[in-house]
């Protein structure tokens, strides 16, 4: 089944103590999802998450393309996603990510207990979110001649 290595590893990850970011969180809550669709409870979270992000899609061909395309094959479509959800603000959105984490709670019971799918951003300083970023932070007085 498409995604279930994906949804696995991102269990694995989280289990491990591994920050995720919420992108990735939804892209890994998406592919569960569709991996454990044979539970009702499961079906209705992933249907909800999904609905929500086609809401933040409405309007743009290539973020719907891909929401719909992942379905069917989440490998090929986990970076065009991760794309569509950074450009849409999906990853700030509390509701998608809410959803998210109700997914991955019903998917991954250990996890979500153990606080695993929390992602809170407040009071937070150089901070990314999103892939593929470059940062660089510099503290204090810069060296002199510079």
């Amino acid at each position: 089944m498409p995604g279930v290595a994906s949804a696995g590893l991102l269990c694995r990850l989280l289990r491990l103590g591994v920050v995720v970011e919420p992108v990735s969180l939804i892209v890994g809550a998406l592919a569960a999802g569709i991996a454990e669709t044979g539970k009702a409870a499961v079906k209705d979270a992933y249907e909800a998450l999904k609905g929500r992000i086609s809401a933040l899609f409405a309007g743009k061909p290539a973020a719907e393309l891909a929401l719909t395309e992942h379905a069917a094959d989440p490998q090929t479509w986990d970076k065009p996603l991760e794309k569509a959800l950074s450009e849409s603000g999906a990853a700030t959105d509390a509701d998608v990510v809410a959803a998210a984490q109700e997914l991955m709670r019903l998917v991954d019971e250990a996890g979500s207990r153990a606080g695993k799918y929390h992602v809170d951003l407040r009071g937070a300083h150089g901070v990314q979110v999103g892939d593929r970023n470059q940062q660089v932070n510099l503290f204090g007085t810069p060296p002199a001649g510079s």
